[in-house]
């Protein structure tokens, strides 16, 4: 499978807890650096970024926990599925984050990871501050009313 096989933008997999946990205050696209059967385990779409964070060490941003599925056609030395992997980021976006991660409470959490139009594995890292209970009850609030209106506005049609 080359380049030509996968669409643009493509999604290989999205943390969808973190925007139910966390508000997401800014977001940065980063680069990673993976092996070559970290490449092709994602080609297969074999990713977890549930439980990922990331962390800024002196100059340098890493992704902690990054579940990636050992390749079935290569030995994998056990223990490397979940590396610590370095991000590609700009001096100036590093400076940047930071300053925001500083702040008290604040943190790198990964919400998608995916192909972009060169081919290449990009993760969207999100600058969040984790919701407290009564925030979790709003959103949940909020999207069984969206749910409601969207089913009656079915019926009308």
């Amino acid at each position: 499978m080359g380049k030509k096989d996968k669409k643009p933008d493509s999604l290989i997999t999205e943390n969808r807890k973190a925007r139910f946990r966390y508000q997401v205050l800014e977001t940065v696209e980063a680069g990673i650096v993976l092996e070559g059967w970290e490449v092709k385990s994602l080609r297969e779409d074999g990713a977890n970024v549930s439980d990922a964070y990331g962390v800024i060490n002196g100059s340098e941003v890493f992704l902690l926990n990054l579940h990636i599925s050992p390749y079935t056609k290569s030995r994998v030395i056990p223990g490397m599925e979940t590396r610590t992997r370095k991000l590609l980021l700009n001096r100036k976006e590093i400076n940047g984050l930071v300053g925001q991660v500083r702040e008290k409470g604040r943190t790198l959490i990964p919400l998608k990871l995916y192909w972009n139009e060169a081919g290449r594995a990009k993760v969207l890292l999100g600058v969040c501050i984790g919701k407290q209970a009564h925030d979790k009850r709003e959103t949940i609030k909020r999207r069984d009313e969206d749910r409601y209106i969207a089913r009656v506005k079915k019926q009308f049609r």
